[in-house]
């Protein structure tokens, strides 16, 4: 996992692929106010994530992402995670924060808004 915004390998006319996670707990999922020094989308609300090196699995970019995290943003695979071990820590945001899942316009990026919505209909489809 690459941790620098302008150091993109390969076409960069290629998408970019990247996963992204929501942590959910107590209806709530975690986000992070970007740095306001960061190239994309700077000082945004947005759920963490972080791009996929090379012929990387999704699983593996995010286990890898979980631990290192990266900026660019173009074609996005979503985890949710509602179990966990182990404290939160903020290594690259300029805050964490949780958002209510029904407060989700709170998140700035709408492709994030999307993913808590579709995460809200599955997840109440499975207990209906």
């Amino acid at each position: 996992m690459g941790d620098q915004e302008e150091e993109l390998s390969g076409d960069e006319s290629a998408p970019l692929e990247c996963v992204a996670f929501m942590l959910v707990k107590d209806n709530r999922v975690l986000a992070e106010k970007r740095k306001l020094t960061k190239t994309l989308v700077p000082g945004a609300v947005a759920l963490p994530g972080g791009h996929m090196e090379g012929d990387e699995d999704p699983r593996e970019a995010l286990l890898c992402t979980l631990l290192h995290r990266a900026e660019e943003i173009r074609k996005i695979h979503y985890f949710a995670v509602e179990s966990w071990e182990g404290e939160i820590l903020n290594r690259e945001a300029e805050a964490l924060l949780w958002v209510s899942l029904d407060e989700s316009h709170a998140l700035d990026l709408a492709i994030d808004r999307v993913a808590v919505g579709e995460y809200i209909r599955v997840h109440q489809n499975q207990h209906d």
